[in-house]
């Protein structure tokens, strides 16, 4: 047992072969705005300028996003150098081992599947309050939410992501083309919401910027980095892009381009959107799920919140769309090597696409969408991201130091200041993260080495090779 033994990448590119390769930079351009301007945007600058940062919000998110950048830019390195599906997962496998590349994954997995379905209900409770009610449907309680909160199960949260399975099977020609369509009419939407919103801004909303409560140890920053390393959910983006390099069209090129995109724009529509909400309205009372329409209420502009209605449902649709891409590549990939059950690993001839595993996250993310609550979804979803950011920031080190490895596309500058500079904010935002977070996932890793060490290492192909 060498648990420890790396893969190679030529096994990963013969395995990927079979997939089909149709994105260009545009389209994953497209895919990491999807993921990235989701959910985080429409709920999160409100509950963390309440709860965590004030107007100082936009700061967390710049933060964010600077980190992720950075990180972006080792993704995109290993990308290029080895173009294959898993992400993370297949990167720790080559560089690490197949012990880190398993627990990589399996962190991931968590975070994918937590991410749609508490995307999912996100959605549900848009929709059911928001469009269901204008058309006078009421559903009973029962059918809109979990066992937790009184109901049985929350069967929108349960139809959109058979929905999206559904899309997903037909190829990626017809993901990618819904998911294109859907970001622009987000992106409209948020933009429209600034430029009026701006118009409604009280200076007097940011004064105080950063509120005195807020000032916790370290350095007086702790509510900013707190609320940095919360909103990191948002960006969780970056490593579905990279897990899609196997399907991109020249990935050297297309992927850097890709995830610097998706930063610019990110970053742009976050702080500006983080600023004129503070500034409509103050901080104190923003600690609510629809903080954008919550704010043209105030200021008496409820004509528009039903535009911000169909910009949070197509917002939370194409994160869905691309976080669900990303886990059902990552289980395929665990599947193809053998550290899941091997029907998991394959490919459907007729569209190209993992179709088991497709089905397998369907069926997984369903049952989290109608049974649990969005509150104990959200709380998982960040310590495995950055648990993966932190191992592929330092990876590039080793990856540089790999000779059999050949890269003539995309290389991160400034090497090595900025692989560690990205893997030690990763580190300090894990820190940051509240206990309750830490322990959860801590659980779920122990889990995975469990059952690496009872199932996976035993049907491990890599084990198998001589």
């Amino acid at each position: 047992m060498q648990i420890f033994k790396k893969e190679s990448v030529s096994n990963y590119l013969e395995a990927d072969s079979r997939l089909s390769k149709s994105l260009t930079t545009k389209d994953l351009i497209g895919l990491g705005i999807g993921a990235v301007i989701g959910t985080g945007i429409f709920i999160l600058p409100g509950h963390e300028a309440a709860s965590h940062a004030g107007p100082a919000v936009a700061i967390a998110f710049l933060m964010a996003a600077i980190v992720s950048g950075l990180v972006g830019m080792a993704y995109a390195e290993f990308s290029s150098a080895m173009p294959i599906a898993g992400s993370a997962y297949s990167f720790g496998s080559v560089v690490y081992g197949e012990i880190v590349g398993w627990i990589l994954g399996w962190a991931l997995i968590l975070e994918y599947f937590l991410a749609v379905s508490a995307e999912a209900t996100g959605f549900a409770a848009y929709f059911n309050n928001n469009i269901l009610a204008a058309i006078g449907i009421h559903l009973p309680t029962a059918l809109q939410a979990s066992p937790m909160e009184g109901g049985v199960i929350n069967i929108s949260a349960v139809i959109i992501v058979v929905v999206i399975a559904g899309i997903l099977l037909m190829g990626s020609e017809m993901s990618k083309r819904v998911e294109n369509f859907a970001v622009i009419v987000k992106v409209a939407i948020i933009i429209i919401f600034i430029i009026i919103g701006a118009f409604y801004v009280k200076t007097s909303n940011y004064v105080p910027f950063y509120p005195a409560q807020f000032h916790s140890t370290p350095f007086g920053m702790g509510g900013i980095f707190t609320a940095a390393a919360t909103v990191f959910f948002a960006f969780i983006g970056f490593d579905a892009l990279a897990s899609n390099s196997a399907e991109t069209i020249d990935p050297g090129k297309n992927v850097i381009k890709g995830i610097i995109g998706t930063v610019v724009f990110a970053v742009v529509l976050y702080v500006a959107f983080s600023m004129v909400l503070t500034g409509i309205v103050n901080y104190k009372e923003l600690n609510v799920d629809d903080p954008a329409a919550y704010a043209l209420q105030i200021i008496h502009l409820s004509a528009f919140n039903k535009l911000i209605t169909i910009g949070a449902l197509f917002g939370i649709f194409t994160a869905m769309v691309t976080m669900f891409i990303g886990g059902s590549r990552l289980v395929y990939a665990l599947g193809r090597d053998g550290l899941l059950p091997k029907f998991i690993g394959r490919v459907n001839s007729k569209h190209s696409v993992p179709k088991n595993a497709i089905i397998i996250a369907t069926i997984v993310q369903a049952v989290f969408a109608g049974l649990v609550p969005l509150t104990q979804l959200a709380s998982l979803i960040n310590a495995g991201t950055l648990i993966a950011f932190a191992f592929i920031s330092f990876g590039v080190i080793k990856l540089r130091r790999r000779k059999d490895i050949k890269n003539t596309g995309f290389k991160m500058p400034w090497y090595p200041f900025l692989p560690i500079v990205a893997g030690v904010f990763s580190i300090f935002f894990i820190i940051m993260l509240p206990d309750i977070t830490k322990i959860s996932v801590g659980i779920w890793i122990v889990i995975g080495f469990i059952f690496y060490f009872v199932y996976g290492v035993h049907h491990s192909k890599l084990q198998k090779q001589d």
